[in-house]
């Protein structure tokens, strides 16, 4: 049995940065990626293959509450989810990490301030080239330094959507960016601002993801190895289930098995869950970890919802997601509980339309799936999902995951949408505005747009309400951790990618210190 100084399993936003951050020391570490290097090849850009093919999607099937089936919008590669995220790269507001009251129940507080991230918030954002403008977004938390880069310029059509916004009283801000651009110098730029970003793969490698800016540098060093194809099955404890004494992997059909003085789950919030879940053994009869019953409990993944704003000018924008806003992030002057975040999507193209059908009577029949993408302004919204015990994953004997879900929080986001709508309504009635009479289309994003999940073993103080102390150590085990979403006791309204890839740093510099 090989043993290794740590093993991380998985290699996204958590395990990917992990391992670049523990690469410099001496230790031997071993990575273990279910998946394989996502292939470069022209279908990374072709958007019938992406989105209708769905090429790079797990062919897994998870089950809801009723026993329905459906495929979960999962990615198996090395650095996991990262590989066709947005790369738009929040921090999670420095109230977020206080307990918030919303009109469906209580957000928890976290085990530690912001002010403990906060240093590992800056590191992530140098480490992932995040592009940004301090001082824009009136609820953007303190920060100890600049963004690394100037934020992403807008293109024409949302620079109007920008100004127009600004003048009507809103604070629109240049959204964080994780992309490897260079504006003042576009002849040696690695990223060449094209229009297929969010949601693709970058065949250039552009993208800040956890492969490029994680696993990569990680493997520059002789210390650290990788593992692809490796699918994790089972750890194993020692007699007192106190301690992992192996890791179980399946290698392509073959079982072989690993020993670590630290082993790092980081496998995505059902995947981490289900991992433990499936380890149960007679010390742990109810999963590794999980003598307080609370792993795979309180799964949240954003209640999103898609909106894209027809109007009668084309929209010629390439790269489109460089606008936020928070004005409603807190509540809103007709009601006193948060709303959430508003941010642009990648732009719309007419195969991502392919079996959607228009929900606004607004629609005439002349709008055409390639009229619809020309004349589109994309946006996401996104209200806080609540965590609910109820809200679970669970596995039944063949490895088989069910996800049962109920929303929460559905006023708010219907209350977000129909501000979204009101203000460009409003911006409508100047004759002058790049939009002229909108039409909407909107889609709500089901249970299977699992991008943002989070929670299934959350960290905390008291053993009987958490899985994982405040350094993502397991309670009951002297040498797990947890290090992805899996952690978070509430997930805010923001992208959760960057606070996975700061909590990595700052459980780094943990076992660092612990290894030493």
């Amino acid at each position: 049995m090989d043993r290794y100084d740590v093993i991380i399993i998985g290699t996204g936003a958590g395990g990917g940065t992990l391992a670049r951050h523990l690469a410099t020391s001496d230790k031997r570490i071993l990575l273990l990626e279910r998946g394989g290097w996502l292939p470069r090849e022209l279908d990374n850009w072709l958007t019938g293959s992406v989105f209708v093919d769905n090429r790079y999607v797990s062919p897994d099937t998870w089950y809801d509450r009723d026993g329905t089936a459906f495929q979960p919008g999962v990615h198996y590669y090395v650095g996991g989810a990262t590989k066709l995220y947005g790369a738009a790269l929040y921090r999670l507001r420095e109230e977020d990490f206080g307990e918030l009251r919303h009109q469906d129940g209580i957000s928890p507080a976290w085990p530690i301030a912001y002010d403990e991230l906060e240093p590992y918030y800056t590191l992530a954002e140098q480490l992932y080239q995040v592009h940004g403008a301090r001082g824009e977004d009136p609820t953007e938390p303190p920060a100890s330094a600049p963004y690394p880069h100037p934020p992403v310029s807008h293109e024409p059509r949302i620079q109007q959507l920008a100004d127009d916004l600004a003048a009507a009283g809103h604070h629109p801000f240049h959204a964080p960016c994780g992309i490897m651009l260079d504006e003042s110098n576009p002849a040696f730029s690695t990223c060449i601002r094209c229009a297929t970003c969010d949601g693709f793969p970058c065949l250039v490698h552009a993208k800040s993801d956890a492969e490029v800016l994680g696993v990569r540098p990680a493997l520059e060093h002789p210390n650290v190895t990788l593992l692809t194809g490796a699918k994790v099955t089972r750890l194993g404890t020692d007699q007192a289930g106190t301690s992992v004494t192996e890791v179980v992997v399946d290698c392509d059909g073959s079982e072989e098995r690993f020993t670590a003085d630290v082993v790092v789950v980081s496998c995505g919030a059902a995947n981490s869950a289900k991992l433990l879940l499936q380890s149960a053994n007679d010390r742990h009869p109810n999963g590794l970890a999980n003598g307080s019953d609370q792993v795979g409990r309180n799964y949240m993944f954003h209640d999103s919802t898609a909106v894209l704003a027809l109007s009668r000018e084309e929209n010629e924008t390439a790269y489109q997601k460089t606008l936020g806003l928070n004005d409603f992030y807190f509540g809103a002057d007709d009601f006193e509980y948060p709303l959430g975040n508003v941010q642009m999507v990648g732009k719309s193209q007419a195969a991502m339309f392919r079996g959607e059908r228009p929900r606004e009577t607004r629609l005439a029949p002349e709008w055409t799936l390639e009229r619809m993408a020309k004349h589109a302004i994309d946006f996401w919204l996104s209200t806080e999902d609540l965590p609910r015990p109820d809200n679970r994953v669970t596995v039944d004997r063949e490895g088989n995951i069910t996800l049962s879900y109920t929303e929460t929080n559905a006023e708010a986001k219907q209350r977000l949408y129909t501000k979204v709508k009101s203000l460009l309504g409003k911006l409508d009635m100047n004759p002058d505005h790049l939009i002229h009479r909108f039409a909407y289309m909107k889609n709500d994003i089901p249970i299977a747009g699992c991008a943002h999940q989070a929670g299934t073993c959350r960290f905390g103080t008291h053993e009987a309400t958490s899985v994982l102390d405040t350094d993502c150590k397991a309670h009951e085990l002297d040498n797990l951790y947890v290090v992805d979403t899996s952690c978070f006791p509430s997930i805010g309204a923001v992208n959760p990618a960057l606070t996975a890839m700061a909590n990595a740093l700052r459980v780094g510099d943990h076992l660092l210190a612990r290894l030493n």
